[in-house]
């Protein structure tokens, strides 16, 4: 019998989307777009949390806006608020929506925490280890305190997955190979797996390699991506700004439905529960919704 949260549970075996796209739109046209998610059959939609919405209030307009999909941060920084007040509405979310309400917690990256906030950013491991412990003993006397909630963590090296592995429900993983899937499996035993897949549908191997260079350009400058890569067997000369033709082909599937069925495949054999694709469009900004319709008949439970 799964000792998973309810909210998991119901994400074992399928397909979500990672998007911030959402972003572009007002809240009410947020909230259009993450039901007509649902209608496709997607299970999740996870949301981010940089520059714009504030991650709990933007989940309880989506969550608000729907009736069966899951919401999740992928993932909500533990430095924008503090223990007590993430554990505290992560419950009040999971309640009031029916358990379909999933906490993804990360340390974010520097700049976003000390230029963009002006918080300290220390060592990510003891920052997220201090952090969930005080969440742990966090007090919380109304009755959603006492319902079951998902926390996961994003992780991506093997000292945040052991953490995620002793001290959550599981673990989210981001730009990363079926490879890195096998080593988070292995890492995080019978928890939750969850895999973000960068998807680029159709186009021309021209048109594939510029959306992807311009996705990678952001994370191409930050340590912890470049370091997981190094892991895997890539190294510096993949690292130029916006990534190598290598390391796009590796992290961005590139073809029709039947190719990103395979990779989704590929990670599910490698040991991931749900794999959330990101669909990139022309720029950051667009809502890809033809791409989410046409992938939808293939990957999903309609």
């Amino acid at each position: 019998m799964s000792t998973w949260p309810v909210s998991l549970e119901r994400l074992r075996g399928t397909v979500g989307v990672w998007t911030s796209t959402h972003e572009s739109l007002t809240t009410a046209q947020a909230g259009e777009m993450a039901h007509e998610l649902e209608a496709l059959g997607y299970a999740a939609m996870w949301i981010p949390e940089a520059w714009s919405r504030e991650a709990f209030t933007s989940s309880g307009l989506l969550l608000a806006a729907t009736s069966t999909l899951t919401i999740a941060t992928g993932i909500a920084n533990i430095f924008a608020r503090d223990a007590v007040s993430t554990a505290n509405a992560a419950k009040t979310l999971n309640a009031a929506y029916e358990d379909r309400f999933v906490l993804g917690l990360g340390v974010s990256h520097r700049h976003l925490v000390e230029r963009l906030r002006g918080h300290e950013y220390t060592t990510p491991r003891a920052a997220m280890e201090a952090f969930l412990s005080a969440m742990d003993a966090a007090p919380m006397y109304a009755p959603e305190g006492e319902r079951r909630y998902a926390r996961v963590i994003a992780a991506l090296g093997p000292k945040m997955l052991a953490v995620g592995a002793l001290h959550t429900d599981g673990v989210l993983t981001y730009l990363v190979t079926p490879e890195h899937t096998a080593l988070a499996r292995a890492a995080a035993g019978d928890k939750f797996v969850g895999v973000e897949q960068a998807v680029v549908l159709g186009r021309s191997r021209e048109e594939f390699l510029q959306r992807a260079h311009e996705h990678l350009e952001f994370y191409t400058g930050l340590e912890n991506y470049k370091n997981s890569w190094r892991r895997l067997g890539f190294d510096d000369e993949d690292f130029v700004r916006g990534g190598s033709t290598r390391l796009c082909d590796a992290l961005v599937v590139h073809g029709d439905e039947a190719a990103v069925l395979e990779r989704v495949n590929v990670h599910r054999a490698a040991g991931a529960d749900h794999v959330c694709l990101q669909v990139l469009g022309t720029d950051r900004l667009q809502v890809p919704l033809d791409d989410w319709r046409r992938l939808a008949p293939a990957l999903t439970d309609q």
